[in-house]
């Protein structure tokens, strides 16, 4: 019984300067975290909440270890607490949810005073994130963007945009062709690669000078997710 019995009490007290040692250092790697995602961030559904988010749920791991203490009864009253709350907030970018699991486990590791494997986790981490962010890592894009304008239905037409996309871009492919206007105009769609940005501009500039081009549209294919 007394073997079982410290299974359930603590077996090392913490002190006042233990905790805030813990608390301030999983509230500064979390914060590096947070430096991280937003210096890496591709795309178009930023969130400030998410950063912040990030920065403060390590202190919430880093409390918890601290109040569990290698105590069993601890641990398994946090958790029964924790099932209790669901959390329905959806990630629609798995990476998101790597940063997350990242601040809370600098948490975690501060909390249960493993401070070098807190630091240099959290370091390879966010360089890790950079390095990656940096060297565009797992991108497969292969054109720059996707343009669309109306045309006229005929030859003349025809042979003036196909000058002015081989003039402003690397490489270009028609994707879809519609008619509209009961047949009168085409609407085109290509798919476009360029040699320097300045072409984007030109581009449509060349493509606006032929006549009777309108509705000229350029999107650019970055690497975003879904809004």
């Amino acid at each position: 019984m007394n073997e079982l019995s410290q299974w359930f009490t603590y077996n090392e007290t913490v002190t006042f300067k233990v905790a805030l040692l813990s608390l301030l250092l999983a509230f500064a790697l979390s914060q590096a975290v947070g430096a991280a995602y937003v210096w890496t961030f591709r795309g178009m559904s930023y969130s400030r909440s998410f950063v912040q988010t990030v920065a403060l749920g390590s202190i919430i791991a880093a409390m918890l270890m601290l109040a569990i203490n290698n105590s069993v009864a601890a641990g398994l009253g946090i958790a029964g607490s924790l099932a209790i709350i669901r959390f329905r907030t959806a990630m629609r970018d798995p990476r998101d949810m790597v940063f997350v699991f990242a601040s809370m486990g600098a948490g975690i590791a501060s909390g249960l005073r493993a401070y070098e494997s807190a630091v240099l986790g959290t370091f390879f981490f966010c360089s890790a994130s950079i390095i990656l962010a940096w060297t565009e890592f797992g991108s497969q894009r292969i054109y720059d963007g996707l343009i669309r304008f109306v045309a006229p239905s005929n030859a003349e037409t025809e042979l003036a945009v196909a000058k002015a996309m081989r003039g402003c871009t690397r490489q270009f492919a028609l994707i879809t062709l519609r008619e509209v206007e009961q047949g009168d105009a085409m609407e085109h769609a290509y798919q476009v690669r360029f040699g320097e940005v300045s072409r984007r501009h030109a581009l449509m500039q060349a493509l606006e000078a032929v006549d009777g081009v309108q509705d000229v549209t350029l999107m650019l294919q970055e690497p975003t997710v879904e809004i």
